[in-house]
């Protein structure tokens, strides 16, 4: 069984900082790709950040220039630094993954989420 967990979010500032962390845990063979997505009050979910297991980057446009995804594979995480926060990246942030187990199963989940809010 293959589990993701994030940390990192919190209340910040118009203008501030925060940094993200997504832990997969379990069996695991092989991350094909992680990231992130975000869910505003009243909103769809939207992706955010994506990163292959080769590193290949993929972001909203909205984010582009400010938020920056990377992965530790070692560790099985993956990380979203988020600069120049706005009161719009206020939002629900779940961390996703499409990860292979030692079974050979694959696994397409998210993790429970962490909230962001960010005050003007």
């Amino acid at each position: 069984q293959v589990q993701l967990a994030e940390s990192g979010g919190g209340l910040v500032q118009a203008g501030g900082s925060l940094r993200l962390a997504c832990a997969a845990s379990g069996s695991i063979s092989r991350i094909v790709s992680m990231g992130w997505y975000r869910q505003a009050p009243g909103k769809q979910r939207e992706l955010v950040a994506t990163i292959t297991g080769e590193r290949s980057t993929n972001y909203a446009d909205s984010v582009k220039g400010r938020f920056t995804i990377s992965r530790d594979n070692a560790k099985n995480t993956v990380y979203l630094q988020m600069n120049s926060l706005q009161s719009e990246d206020t939002a629900v942030y779940y961390c996703s993954g499409d990860i292979v187990s030692t079974t050979s199963r694959r696994y397409v989940l998210s993790g429970p989420g962490t909230q962001v809010t960010v005050s003007s």
